[in-house]
């Protein structure tokens, strides 16, 4: 359920809290910082550009910790003035003198951190990993390294170096010059031998980088949460508190994490190398049919449909005897006038009509990304199937217009307890769901290598 559909819901819920912040909807007392931001209608917020946190994309705005701020600041009813940083420190500064509300860094929160700011609740945590590349020696010990790990200035990864005991200051290395997202190419290019990571940004990574291994977790968990100026009252923090709440009840706070970080927590060193490997091989040789025959669609989402059906071979054929590029069967081949599935531009004018029409399908009241989701499982198993899925949620109390609740359901269509009570019956929903996942990573890579100018 988009975040929209909550609006009224998490506006009411605010609401009755500002009446306590405020001394029973009276006038404070004393300067209230939750109020002073409601007077002048807007949220100052300082973040850092990169793929986990804010950048603009196609479609605009984007990033996990931007949406998170934007539900925050329509839950409270105020204007997002949002400040990308590029600097840790500078934009703790700011903070610091109070030019910001809250500073959301999509970086975990060190001890040096907590006796400099306040923080809001914890909405997730990460592991801290030495990354180095993969084929070289691997690095089991901080203090037996033989070249400096690079970090950015500022970030907890350079804080957490810093106060280890058993790690020399010769071996660290802090930049101002690059990002962490860089600090990892740059691994995995050979330009510097290692870098601290979290777990997000390393996941996010890993799909287009596949030789970036982790050597050692430095710390297992470390909170990420949002920092707020320490001499102003706790009013505001109330307000996140009452926020992470009321959306982690809703169910969109899963749904986000879902977007954004749910289909690449599972890496496959070899699977992702061969497929950017294929991508700048392979793909020239179709590209221009997919994007001929994409229609509304993206085509780097139908060739990534392609990759996981086909692997780009035309002559592909199952062991349940669909064909060609797009995977097709005899009967949805002669629906779409299909004349001969192993004809690279017929399988793909057939698979991608077919996609759309599947898409057609899905109720008018799933919003994206969850209808494209549902739609890419029903090309695999089946709409009846799907909707089987989507049944066995309702009864089970999830949400079947949510793919992160459907998705959880696929499994059981293999299950005979649950699969007798279903009009359709038996289906490797299993196999859906990974099919689902593996065609997400590799239209996240698609987006990279097109970005990059490499297919």
């Amino acid at each position: 359920m988009p975040l929209q559909q909550y609006k009224k819901r998490l506006k009411t819920s605010f609401f009755i809290a500002l009446c306590f912040f405020a001394t029973s909807c009276g006038s404070p007392t004393v300067p209230n910082a939750l109020l002073s931001l409601i007077e002048r209608g807007s949220i100052k917020v300082g973040t850092l550009y990169g793929a986990a946190t804010y950048y603009n994309g196609a479609e605009g705005p984007q990033g996990f910790e931007y949406e998170l701020l934007a539900g925050f600041s329509d839950y409270v009813g105020v204007t997002l003035d949002l400040y990308p940083f590029y600097s840790y420190d500078a934009m703790l500064e700011q903070l610091a003198e109070g030019n910001l509300d809250i500073v959301a860094t999509g970086d975990a929160v060190t001890d040096t951190l907590l006796m400099r700011f306040t923080y809001g609740p914890a909405y997730q945590t990460v592991a801290q990993h030495l990354v180095y590349r993969a084929g070289t020696t691997r690095p089991r010990e901080l203090n037996s390294l033989a070249e400096p790990v690079v970090t950015v200035s500022g970030s907890s990864q350079a804080q957490l170096l810093a106060v280890l005991n058993n790690t020399s200051e010769s071996l660290l290395v802090t930049t101002e010059d690059s990002d962490a997202e860089e600090l990892l190419q740059k691994v995995a290019t050979g330009d510097i031998a290692y870098t601290l990571a979290d777990s997000n940004r390393l996941a996010l990574q890993r799909r287009r980088h596949p030789n970036l291994a982790v050597g050692l977790t430095v710390r297992e968990e470390m909170p990420m949460a949002w920092a707020l100026n320490p001499e102003l009252d706790d009013s505001i923090k109330a307000a996140i508190i009452e926020y992470f709440g009321t959306v982690h009840q809703s169910g969109w706070f899963t749904v986000l994490e879902e977007k954004y970080f749910g289909h690449i927590r599972q890496f496959d060193y070899v699977d992702s190398r061969a497929f950017n490997q294929s991508a700048e091989s392979l793909l020239k040789d179709y590209k221009s049919m997919f994007q001929q025959y994409a229609g509304d669609l993206d085509w780097r989402l139908l060739a990534a449909m392609s990759y996981q059906e086909s692997h780009w071979d035309p002559d592909a054929i199952s062991r349940t005897g669909v064909r060609g590029l797009m995977m097709l069967t005899m009967d949805t081949a002669n629906d779409w006038d299909v004349e001969d599935r192993t004809d690279a531009e017929q399988s793909i004018r057939g698979g991608s009509r077919y996609f759309a029409s599947l898409l057609g399908r899905i109720p008018a009241r799933i919003g994206d990304p969850d209808r494209t989701w549902m739609a890419m499982a029903a090309y695999n198993l089946g709409l009846g199937h799907l909707e089987d899925a989507r049944i066995l949620t309702e009864r089970q109390g999830g949400n079947p217009d949510l793919w992160v609740d459907v998705k959880q359901r696929l499994p059981q269509l293999r299950q005979k307890k649950y699969y007798r009570t279903t009009r359709y019956g038996y289906a490797r929903g299993d196999e859906a769901l990974q099919y689902v996942d593996n065609i997400r990573r590799y239209y996240d890579s698609l987006l990279w290598l097109d970005e990059q100018g490499r297919i």
